[in-house]
């Protein structure tokens, strides 16, 4: 048991920083092929490894404060709880938790265009100003929200098709088993499971919000003209395509 909580440990933090690099490179990735052209894993990596540390620190900050966020609200309710008025933590309980997911919805959606998000479709590639990518976002959030959703959606049943054959042999494997040699191997085909999901989805997420960012510039902004500019300039001229990305949001 705790050989699998500790498998289980490093799986999830192999794959959050796993999905920050995979998410800053599939974004130079995407951004280049916008133009028509192409670039190499290591060119990709060039252009990715000074930003991981901003990625790094504003993923943990998302998730220190959806924490923080959540123990306020749990303290809230617990608090009552205690006081001796179980009614009265139900009541109060049900609009905070709805106030909570409705909060987290809206900072997930707005902050999804951040400069160093990990989940950013512009994070390790478009350094632009954050207040004028918030912006962008907000003005159409409606659209944001529901793109993002339906790729979620289409993520989540190409993940569970993936990992769920795994899940059932691992599953199986266990039944009546109290050696170590058929747990071990059970938790290991779960693992393959969760990383093969994670290699099918990781670069369809990342594809999907990248191109989201282009699509919501060109409609606020014109911003195909300035892409055009950089299909002009040719496949080759890649320096004059990725200088065209820093080009503010009006």
């Amino acid at each position: 048991m705790v050989g699998s909580v500790l498998s289980s440990l490093t799986g999830a933090v192999a794959t959050f920083l796993g999905g920050i690099l995979l998410s800053g490179m599939l974004t130079v990735v995407v951004a280049r092929a916008v133009f028509g052209s192409k670039i190499t894993v290591g060119e990709a990596w060039q252009r990715v490894r000074g930003r991981l540390l901003a990625l790094l620190g504003f993923s943990v900050l998302e998730i220190l404060a959806v924490l923080v966020l959540a123990g306020c609200v749990a303290g809230a309710i617990v608090g009552i709880a205690v006081a001796g008025n179980g009614t009265a933590a139900v009541i109060v309980g049900i609009p905070l938790v709805l106030g909570l997911v409705a909060a987290l919805t809206y900072l997930y959606t707005v902050l999804s265009f951040a400069p160093v998000g990990c989940r950013a479709g512009a994070q390790a590639h478009h350094r632009l100003d954050p207040p004028a990518r918030l912006a962008l976002v907000r003005n159409h959030f409606w659209r944001v929200i529901g793109i993002q959703l339906l790729a979620s959606l289409v993520a989540g049943v190409i993940a569970g098709a993936v990992s769920v054959p795994f899940s059932i042999a691992g599953q199986v494997m266990l039944v009546g088993e109290t050696s170590a040699g058929p747990i071990v191997l059970a938790t290991t085909l779960v693992a393959v499971g969760a990383a093969i999901r994670q290699i099918v989805t990781a670069p369809f997420t990342a594809g999907v919000v990248v191109l989201l960012y282009t699509d919501i510039r060109i409609r606020a902004e014109a911003f195909d003209l300035v892409l055009r500019t950089g299909a002009n300039a040719g496949p080759t001229d890649t320096m004059t395509a990725d200088n065209l990305w820093l080009t503010p949001p009006r």
